[in-house]
């Protein structure tokens, strides 16, 4: 049994909490709102991100920043990406040893460009660092809490961390690979949800299934030019948190990117939608992130760009997706000439 937090209790952080609970481990979950803990110690329920979900009873919660860190030799960041940065320097005035870190958020920081273990290396000083590994893949927090089988990946660039992490969540539901490719991880993981926010503006738009299998198609190949101008692994795009990702964000109804993209296609505006929605959407500020580094690598992304203008330029998604129908003609395999 090993001591391990999960900050956040959002879907995402209460799906991966109860399985570390049910795989016997002593497993804290983190909330900083007290009634949404002392509902998860008393009920067994979160009601808010999984209401048809009842917890193991060793599943223990606290809205307690300090107790939560303290108790763990591994923490499991599962907060969105705008709140990384100042969950992890929060985090520094309690460690006191070194400690293994995993996180399971998906983005990349506009401006800076930056992945999310290269912020949390940014915040955490390095005596205090076992080691990062990122756990991603698709698996929707829903399906998850009901044991329907899964498979996710632990990277990083110690391997030794990353089968640890493995053994951590491994279970006859939950099965985990490893991989050492951090860098193409984590933009896959990242850009996925940019391609799942145009997904579901096709099908806002009621385009269908041939517009939508061209879009995943293209859009994968465009995450991959940018993934490997970074220094990422080409086949990494073909695994689960690439193509794999990629298709269950794309095509869920759990994907809340692909919610938010299908309202957008049927006219709503982005603000009405994010209130609706009432819970992060991380691929709208993964788009600008993307959209500015594709400008900097000089990286064409055809898609991404037709989506950051319906966001913020205010482009009709109609519009959009006839700019990317009328560009100029291309050889299919033109892309991969340089891989």
């Amino acid at each position: 049994m090993e001591k391990i937090t999960v900050l956040g209790a959002g879907s995402w952080g209460t799906a991966l909490a109860m399985v570390l609970a049910n795989n016997n481990h002593d497993c804290l979950l983190w909330s900083h709102r007290e009634n949404q803990a002392a509902e998860i110690n008393t009920e067994h329920t979160n009601k808010k991100y999984l209401p048809e979900t009842v917890l193991p009873s060793n599943l223990k919660a606290t809205s307690s920043f300090e107790t939560a860190i303290k108790h763990a030799n591994t923490i499991v960041i599962a907060v969105p990406t705008k709140a990384i940065r100042d969950v992890c320097s929060d985090m520094k005035e309690h460690l006191n040893s070194k400690k293994l870190f995993v996180h399971v958020s998906k983005g990349i920081e506009p401006d800076s460009f930056k992945r999310i273990s290269e912020m949390i290396v940014d915040e955490i000083p390095t005596i205090n660092v076992e080691a990062i590994v990122v756990l991603s893949g698709p698996s929707h927090a829903e399906e998850v809490v009901l044991n329907h089988p899964t498979t996710i990946t632990a990277a990083s660039e110690n391997m030794e961390a990353a089968k640890q992490v493995q053994d951590l969540f491994m279970n006859n539901s939950f099965r985990v690979y490893t991989n050492d490719d951090v860098i193409g991880v984590e933009i896959g993981a990242a850009l996925k949800n940019v391609i799942a926010l145009a997904a579901g503006i096709v099908d806002g738009l009621g385009y269908g299934d041939n517009a939508k299998a061209a879009l995943i198609t293209r859009g994968l190949a465009e995450i991959t030019r940018l993934g490997i101008s970074l220094g990422a692994q080409p086949y990494t795009f073909s695994g689960l948190t690439g193509m794999g990702d990629l298709i269950a964000t794309c095509t869920s109804v759990h994907s809340r990117n692909w919610r938010a993209g299908n309202m957008l296609g049927k006219g709503a505006s982005l603000e009405k939608v994010l209130n609706e929605i009432g819970m992060v959407v991380e691929g709208v500020r993964t788009t600008k992130a993307a959209y500015q580094l594709a400008q900097k690598q000089q990286v064409d992304m055809p898609i991404t760009e037709a989506l950051y203008s319906v966001l913020f330029e205010n482009i009709s998604p109609k519009e959009a997706v006839d700019i990317l129908m009328h560009r100029t003609k291309k050889h299919e395999l033109e892309d991969y000439k340089t891989f």
